[in-house]
């Protein structure tokens, strides 16, 4: 009934080829029975079943999106995920010292060799307290992967270990060079090293492992995706990473955002850092085109495609001040059912930067720069190809809503 009652409460905002992904995805046989079967104990689970079961619970879209994978790189990838979960329950724990916390970071590299470790009381949720209290299950994984598969694991949990100790004791960013480099420790590294993984597989070129800029610009705009739209969660948490050189010129205070969420200069700060965002997506479009394997490629894109869709529901939207905002289940399902080649992703992204376009108010700070960036963009994207996906048609409504509502918004 879970399903359906959620189709039912969102049916209004749900267009039809929604509803069907939903079903579709939960149905149609793209969930492993072994995702879905809660008869044992994680605690009962052996190695390899402990870790898929645990990814599940752990970040159930990245089990849906690791299912696009071929087997070769299932394990590794999968294993990849859990070892930085692990690394960065340890980095958001406020409850341990930087004196105990630090050692941990810069060592996990050479943690996740050692037979049996494990530890206890650590983690902010139920989930992650099982995962550190049974993490030497994934170490057994870890073990049995091919020499080069370990290699790179250790080798960017090393560095990402290294960036989250130099950032333990900060509450938040300062600099756009320092958000940058904040979000490249976390999430362009794991760009890195799936690069690693893509390329140690056998599926995709050698020198794709050489793509550093790309690949580190893939995660920048997953994760700064994210950060924007987790301000208020970060914000109850005594976290924010939202740089300062770009909310101080909006505000005295960050929490002042969450106060006035209606006020023109916290949405024109939502917006400034959107903006920002949107300059990564030429990286990515390129590196994505670089895929071969169409599996390899569907894990890559599905995630980008998500995060356009998410800076097109963010924008200019003062939900952001005052819960967190996501796109409809619905729409993530047929992403991850749709998301196919080259072709659709352009689709995609195409519908979003025009849903996002057409939401730019005329007299916003960074207007200027962000049709700037979206009609560059879109530009690359070339043009629209006829296709029957329902996004696709609903582009061209978008396309008129755009010229209308720049209109509309000249007026005021």
């Amino acid at each position: 009934m879970g399903l359906v009652s959620e189709v039912l409460k969102s049916l209004v905002n749900l267009a039809p080829n929604e509803v069907l992904s939903m079903v579709k995805l939960k149905y149609g046989g793209y969930i492993p029975k072994t995702m879905r079967s809660r008869s044992l104990p994680l605690s009962h689970m052996k190695g390899r079943d402990f870790c898929y079961a645990m990814l599940n619970r752990v970040s159930r879209s990245f089990a849906l999106v690791i299912q696009q994978l071929p087997w070769e790189l299932r394990d590794p990838i999968c294993i990849f995920y859990l070892v930085l979960r692990g690394l960065d329950t340890i980095e958001d724990d406020m409850k341990l010292d930087i004196k105990e916390k630090a050692p941990l970071l810069t060592s996990f590299h050479e943690i996740i060799e050692k037979d049996g470790w494990n530890m206890k009381g650590i983690g902010d949720t139920a989930d992650y307290v099982l995962l550190m209290e049974q993490f030497q299950k994934v170490i057994v994984v870890y073990k049995s992967l091919k020499p080069s598969y370990q290699a790179a694991i250790k080798d960017i949990t090393m560095k990402m270990g290294k960036g989250m100790c130099d950032f333990a004791e900060k509450m938040g960013v300062d600099s756009l060079k320092e958000w940058d480099l904040y979000c490249h420790y976390v999430a362009g590294l794991v760009g890195h090293g799936l690069s690693a993984l893509f390329s140690a597989s056998g599926l995709e070129k050698k020198s794709l492992a050489k793509e550093l800029h790309l690949s580190n610009n893939m995660g920048l705009f997953l994760q700064k995706t994210n950060i924007i739209r987790d301000y208020l969660e970060d914000l109850h948490e005594g976290r924010i990473f939202w740089p300062k050189a770009v909310w101080s010129k909006y505000a005295k205070n960050i929490s002042q955002f969450r106060d006035r969420p209606f006020d023109v200069k916290s949405v024109a700060c939502l917006n400034d850092l959107v903006t920002n965002a949107l300059a990564h997506i030429p990286d990515c479009l390129k590196y994505m085109r670089m895929i071969e394997d169409p599996m390899n490629f569907r894990f890559c894109a599905i995630p980008q495609v998500m995060a356009v869709a998410t800076l097109a529901e963010v924008y200019n939207n003062t939900k952001v001040f005052q819960g967190v905002v996501k796109i409809r289940k619905g729409m993530s399902c047929e992403i991850i059912l749709e998301t196919r080649d080259m072709a659709s992703v352009k689709e995609y992204f195409r519908f979003h930067l025009l849903r996002l376009k057409s939401k730019i108010p005329s007299r916003d700070p960074s207007a200027s720069k962000t049709f700037e960036r979206v009609n560059h963009a879109l530009r690359l994207l070339g043009p629209q190809r006829q296709c029957s996906m329902g996004y696709v048609n609903a582009s061209i409504i978008a396309t008129a809503v755009v010229s209308t509502g720049y209109l509309l918004t000249q007026s005021i």
